[in-house]
């Protein structure tokens, strides 16, 4: 259950409708790790076992190659949820105890240079990775509001979509968290075993530095973004080498971080492996 019809009254001018709209679906998935509650998720309901194994990644809890059981403990049919993992103690990441630690481990010796040139830093963890073609852009977004069914819908949820160097599409989640699409993705590519192939991250909304950290960790070094980056993204971008693309709209496109990360002009047409 993604979406959800709601009755309302829409105003046009000096007329006024009663409408059935869609609206997407917003409930808590609660995360029990050895039968004690981790964590709960607002989330939209599907792809739930995507979205646990890519926060898990993520956060640094769970980042072995084995794939994870889900119990569902409870399911009811507005989408509450609750579910149970069993993850043995020696298999358990340091994200476990001290949840979003890669925040605090970073020094981030870069927060606050505001100048291109100050990301040429030592501290840069990604080097020699793909590059992005800046011209690509515009048919990378058609491609992804092709594949945005419930945004088309409802006009309420956020999508992020990962493609490989070569410009092939691997996967699109929605979700009415930006953070819970980009770990739906980033899980499902886990459990197929394809997270090594993706290269380029595009989302539908804006940055925070948790996107940049779940990229880091996910090894994706290209992220772009329709709307604005904050300070803090920009400054995480630098830190880990990451090229931070925003405000990506009709051509347009203003770049962060990292400008050695793109290139303009194009010969090839973006591949789909679902066609």
């Amino acid at each position: 259950m993604k979406t959800i019809r709601y009755e309302g009254i829409k105003k046009n001018a000096d007329t006024t409708t009663l409408i059935n709209d869609y609206l997407v679906v917003e409930a808590p998935l609660e995360i029990n790790i050895n039968n004690n509650t981790f964590t709960v998720v607002m989330r939209t309901p599907g792809n739930d076992e995507a979205l646990v194994r890519g926060l898990l990644y993520s956060e640094d809890i769970y980042r072995e190659s084995e794939n994870l059981i889900l119990e569902e403990i409870e399911n009811k049919n507005n989408g509450f949820t609750k579910i149970n993992i069993i993850i043995p103690k020696e298999k358990l990441g340091k994200g476990y105890l001290n949840k979003r630690s890669l925040l605090s481990v970073s020094s981030c010796g870069i927060c606050g240079k505001q100048s291109l040139s100050d990301f040429d830093t030592p501290k840069i963890k990604f080097e020699n990775q793909p590059k992005i073609n800046l011209d690509r852009l515009p048919e990378m977004f058609s491609m992804m509001k092709t594949y945005q069914h419930t945004f088309s819908l409802t006009g309420g949820s956020h999508a992020a979509i990962l493609f490989t160097k070569g410009y092939e599409f691997l996967t699109l989640q929605e979700d009415i968290g930006r953070h819970n699409a980009v770990d739906k993705c980033i899980g499902e590519l886990l459990n197929t075993n394809n997270l090594n192939t993706a290269a380029f991250m595009l989302v539908s909304g804006r940055v925070s530095y948790e996107i940049i950290t779940k990229a880091f960790l996910a090894k994706i070094s290209v992220i772009v973004a329709v709307s604005a980056c904050s300070s803090l993204a920009v400054d995480y971008a630098k830190e880990f080498g990451i090229c931070l693309i925003g405000f990506s709209r009709d051509e347009k496109a203003t770049i962060y971080s990292n400008p050695s990360g793109v290139t303009i002009g194009n010969n090839q047409k973006i591949m789909n492996s679902h066609d």
